[in-house]
């Protein structure tokens, strides 16, 4: 038997609790009903004994009772309630005979008939010592446990379960570790009883009184608020050392909750007396300054606090004569008026806007550079210029600078760069959306005098930050809308002005604000939305897509050590190879920025994540794995995109165009085909008026220049053409596909197929003459991730070169062309000039 631990003086009387109901967490009383614990109140003896075999043998078979949503522990006397069939059956015969039984818990309580694999393999043997038959038939019982038994074999399963049992053989504690626990534990229980205001009187004394520390762990157990499942898991543990434990960490749980729910109580009465004694004693200050006729708004503890913020704040003299003003109004406002709560609302903006907070600007060039390297790959063009307009800062710190507006498509870091400024200066960054705005008040406010009315976001912005120059991003300034309410671009062009935002008037505020120490930055996807008077006031900063190798080294970098680390990943688990980023980048991506790539990069992570723990998602698990292109194959399903400029450019009337869209630039399919009819020209794709002129224009440039290509023009009045270019359901339009058309149609009538990767871009003439187009930087960034090899720009366009992509300039040729027959030279190769 194991050591007996020290018995502790039980108290005369329990310490002083506070009289308000908390939830107990040991159960008062026990309940029965039938096949559980029933909700009448019935008298329970607290006082445990402990299983004594010396007095009771348990026989090796014993008469089984299922028991729902209770379990029964060796030592404790619980009523229970019998009301199945096959129970009353089961007591009925079994305790004219021996007055033992074997109490079994339910897995599921819902289990109406249970079979022995629905029942807990642990159970107690517990003697009848009460029968009390109900006026409903059904049956009450006072059992008393005597001891474990385990669940060995049924032997009788109708009318009722029979089974063979045996008393499983405990393990004792032992040592002053175990001894110190039981101390610990028995101290525990005593402060549990002490703080649970519902627990019996005599529950302290029976628990100082048991000395066999596996009685007390019983005890406890069952007289703790557990749920059937925790007390099933302490009636299996047969290791006494263990059990203790067990018991030890749910009663410090409880404990734990009982106290905070004291502390809880102390605090609220101690509020509610603090509140009444402040109330009492502020009416009385009111009666005496009533008495003595003075104001008695005057000594208000907001007012007061209002004063003192705005001193530290020490607004402009303007701005402080106009809140003095208002401090004035509220003096003689009771606090009940409406007027009030708008009056302080107001004076608070003012108290807490930065006017003279102003972040010391870290003019480090270097230490500028190294940030933006740090944080963003490429961009050369875009980092110089803000190099230089910190260099400008520096030199001329007072100095108004430019707003700068970054342009290009969706996920090629514009956001990110305003973070990055920002932190390479030590300024706070505040960011606001423009997109889907359409009413002017978002940026200048709305008049105190509407219900509701609140600043507008540019100084809500100021008020976050805290300082009064912070790097301001207003995201996605090309998606501002206008409707009934005003438009919000034209109350940007005072925000966006160097020379008149140093007296911003928001409407709510009504007092000027200095925005010239502010750094502006926006940016847009596609600058052709920006209005004219808008777009005057910025400096226009290009990002350009990125080429293959430049997301090769991007998602090396940045996207794959991310993901990684998001997805709970290590290298080590996850190595991904060149030819996976490749094959995700060929595959499964076809976009200007990274956003797509970084999000297939985490599906592939989220894959491996997946079999590393073990997850069943019908693949192996597997402790690491190395991310090459045949595991990305399996990790992502099928190709999504297929470079396939050459099958598709193998027959007669196929070209390739290039297209700029706001989400950076494209490839364009431009397919003619021709059959039997009466000269009618049909054009599909979903294409614009502009697209459909540029088509027409095509074709009569071709007509009148058929006799030179040797084809006879009559033989058109006997065909139908029909012009299509595919991916239907996007929107296309703009001239510049005019000479791809060209190209199309007289490959088709001459039955000559165009050269394999070769691309264009051009708007044509009647005369024939190519003219320049836009967006050259981004065409040709597209047509190289298309796999082009050859692109003709028109010649006035060749002064665009200097902004295409070095590594675009390397693996694609350029020719420029004057005219038409320029791009069939290149594009068809030598025409003969006998009749088609």
């Amino acid at each position: 038997m194991s050591k007996t631990t020290k018995k502790k003086p039980a108290p005369k009387s329990k310490s002083k609790r506070n009289p308000t109901k908390r939830k107990s967490a040991l159960k008062p009383k026990a309940k029965a009903a039938a096949g559980r614990q029933a909700d009448a109140p019935v008298t329970i003896d607290l006082s445990p004994v402990a299983f004594d075999a010396s007095n009771s043998t348990i026989p090796e078979v014993l008469p089984v009772l299922p028991v729902r949503g209770s379990v029964m522990f060796p030592g404790t006397i619980v009523p229970l309630g019998v009301g199945r069939p096959a129970s009353r059956k089961m007591l009925d015969e079994s305790l004219p005979k021996s007055k033992i039984i074997a109490l079994f818990s339910q897995k599921d309580e819902e289990v109406e008939n249970p079979t022995a694999d629905d029942l807990h393999p642990v159970g107690t043997a517990a003697m009848v010592l009460k029968l009390i038959r109900q006026p409903d038939d059904n049956i009450s019982l006072i059992v008393h446990g005597l001891g474990r038994i385990t669940l060995e074999e049924v032997t009788q399963t109708k009318p009722y379960f029979k089974a063979r049992v045996k008393t499983p053989t405990e393990r004792p504690g032992s040592g002053k570790k175990f001894d110190a626990e039981v101390d610990q534990l028995r101290d525990q229980a005593h402060d549990l009883i002490d703080l649970s205001p519902s627990a019996p009187e005599q529950a302290l004394t029976v628990m100082m009184n048991i000395d066999d520390p596996g009685t007390l762990a019983d005890f406890l157990g069952a007289n703790l608020a557990l749920d059937i499942e925790q007390k099933q898991d302490l009636l299996e543990e047969f290791n006494i050392a263990k059990r203790i434990r067990m018991v030890h960490v749910h009663l410090s749980s409880q404990l734990e909750i009982l106290r905070l729910q004291e502390k809880i109580q102390e605090d609220v009465q101690s509020s509610i007396g603090e509140t009444q004694r402040r109330f009492y004693l502020r009416e009385q200050i009111k009666a005496i300054q009533k008495e003595l006729g003075e104001d008695e708004a005057g000594g208000d503890h907001t007012i007061t606090q209002l004063e003192k913020r705005l001193e530290e704040a020490a607004p402009p003299g303007k701005v402080m004569d106009e809140a003095k003003r208002e401090m004035d109004r509220l003096k003689v406002i009771p606090p009940a008026s409406p007027e009030y709560s708008v009056i302080t609302t107001y004076l608070e903006l003012i108290a807490d806007l930065p006017w003279n907070k102003i972040s010391e600007d870290n003019l480090n060039l270097d230490r500028a550079r190294k940030t933006l390297d740090r944080d963003h790959y490429g961009l050369d063009k875009v980092k110089r210029r803000l190099i230089e307009y910190l260099a400008v800062r520096k030199l001329n710190p007072q100095g108004r600078g430019p707003i700068l507006c970054l342009v290009g498509p969706p996920g090629v870091g514009k956001t990110s760069l305003g973070q990055s400024i920002a932190d390479s200066l030590g300024r706070e960054f505040s960011r606001i959306s423009l997109g889907g705005i359409r009413d002017e008040a978002e940026v200048r406010g709305h008049r105190r005098t509407y219900i509701g009315a609140m600043p507008g976001r540019i100084i809500q912005e100021l008020r976050r930050a805290g300082t009064n120059n912070p790097v301001m991003m207003l995201d996605e300034v090309d998606k501002l809308g206008s409707d009934f309410r005003g438009d919000p671009s034209s109350a940007l062009l005072e925000v966006l002005d160097p020379r008149q935002n140093n007296a911003f008037v928001d409407r709510y505020l009504d007092v000027p604000f200095d925005l010239s120490q502010v750094i502006f930055i926006a940016t847009a996807n596609y600058i052709g939305n920006v209005p004219p008077a808008l777009r005057d006031r910025m400096e226009i900063i290009d990002l350009p897509g990125y080429t293959d190798p430049d997301k090769l080294i991007i998602a090396r970098r940045y996207l794959v050590p991310r993901q990684i680390k998001e997805n709970g990943l290590t290298r080590a688990k996850c190595k991904w190879l060149s030819s996976g980023i490749k094959k995700v980048i060929e595959n499964y991506t076809r976009e200007a920025g990274v956003r797509e790539l970084e999000r297939q990069i985490g599906s592939v992570c989220r894959g491996v994540a997946a079999q590393v723990a073990g997850a069943n998602n019908g693949r192996k698990r597997r402790k690491s794995a190395t991310v090459d292109d045949v595991f990305v194959r399996e990790m992502l399903g099928p190709e999504q995109f297929e470079r396939d400029l050459d099958t598709r450019t193998v027959s007669p009337g196929v070209a390739l165009g290039m297209a700029y869209t706001p989400f950076g630039g494209e490839i364009l399919f431009i397919e003619a085909t021709k059959f039997p009819g009466k000269g009618n020209v049909t054009l599909t794709g979903q294409i614009g008026d502009v697209m459909k002129e540029s088509a027409s224009a095509a074709l009569s440039l071709f007509k009148s220049r058929a006799d030179t290509l040797g084809y006879d023009v009559m033989k058109l009045a006997e065909l139908d053409l029909h012009i299509h270019i595919p991916a239907g359901a996007v929107p296309k339009d703009g001239p510049s596909a005019g000479a791809a058309m060209y190209t199309a149609i007289t490959s088709l009538l001459l039955d000559i197929p165009v050269k394999k990767s070769l691309a264009m871009t051009g708007e044509i003439t009647l005369r024939g003459k190519v003219l320049p187009i836009g967006g050259v930087k981004e065409k040709t960034l597209a047509a190289a991730r298309a796999g082009v090899k050859t692109i003709l720009l028109p010649a006035k366009n060749k002064s665009d070169m200097e902004e295409v992509d070095a590594q675009v300039r390397k693996k694609c040729t350029f020719h420029f062309v004057e005219n038409v027959d320029d791009v069939l030279k290149y594009a068809l190769g030598k025409i003969g000039k006998r009749k088609r």
